[in-house]
C-alpha cells in the first residue's frame, strides 16, 4: 500500500448535480428552484435576519442596557494561582514574565479564590476583601498601588 493507489471508499464520492441540463436530468426547466417568486430569480439573496416580511426577531425584542464607556478592564489573578508559582513577591511585571497575565489594562486585581499556605507579598491595583484577608492570615502583605486616585 502506498500513496499511488489510495482510493476513497465506495459510495463516498458523488457526481455533481448538473442543474438546468434538460428534462431527462430531473433538474431541468426550473433547475430545482420552483415556479416564480424571488427565490427563483437570479441574483437573489435574503437580507440577514429576513423572515419573509414577518417582523424579524432582532426587531421584535426590546433594546436593553447600555455600554459603559468608563468601564475598567482589570487583569485578574486568583490566590490559588499565586500559591502554585515560584517566588514570594508578585507584581504585574512579574506575572507577565511568568505568563499568568497577558496585559495589565487598567490594573491588576487579585481575587480570593483558592487557598494560600505561605507568606507572599503582592503589589496590585485592586484586591478583593477575601484576598486581603487570606494574604494577611498567611503572614503576607497586600500592597495596593495607585491609592492617591479617588475611589468611589
Amino acid at each position: 500500500m502506498d500513496l499511488s493507489n489510495l482510493k476513497p471508499p465506495k459510495g463516498a464520492k458523488h457526481s455533481k448535480k448538473r442543474i438546468g441540463r434538460g428534462q431527462g436530468s430531473g433538474q431541468g426547466k426550473t433547475a430545482g428552484r420552483g415556479h416564480k417568486g424571488a427565490k427563483s430569480r437570479s441574483g437573489f439573496k435574503f437580507k440577514r435576519g429576513f423572515e419573509g416580511g414577518q417582523m424579524p426577531l432582532h426587531r421584535r425584542l426590546p433594546k436593553r442596557g447600555f455600554t459603559n464607556i468608563f468601564k475598567k478592564q482589570y487583569a485578574i489573578v486568583n490566590l490559588g494561582r499565586l500559591e502554585k508559582l515560584e517566588g514570594d513577591t508578585f507584581n504585574a511585571d512579574r506575572l507577565i514574565e511568568l505568563g499568568i497575565i497577558r496585559k495589565v489594562g487598567d490594573g491588576l486585581k487579585v481575587l480570593g479564590t483558592g487557598q494560600l499556605t505561605r507568606a507572599i507579598t503582592v503589589e496590585a491595583h485592586q484586591f478583593s476583601k477575601s484576598a486581603v484577608e487570606k494574604i494577611q492570615k498567611a503572614g503576607g502583605k497586600a500592597q495596593q498601588l495607585g491609592q492617591s486616585e479617588s475611589q468611589s
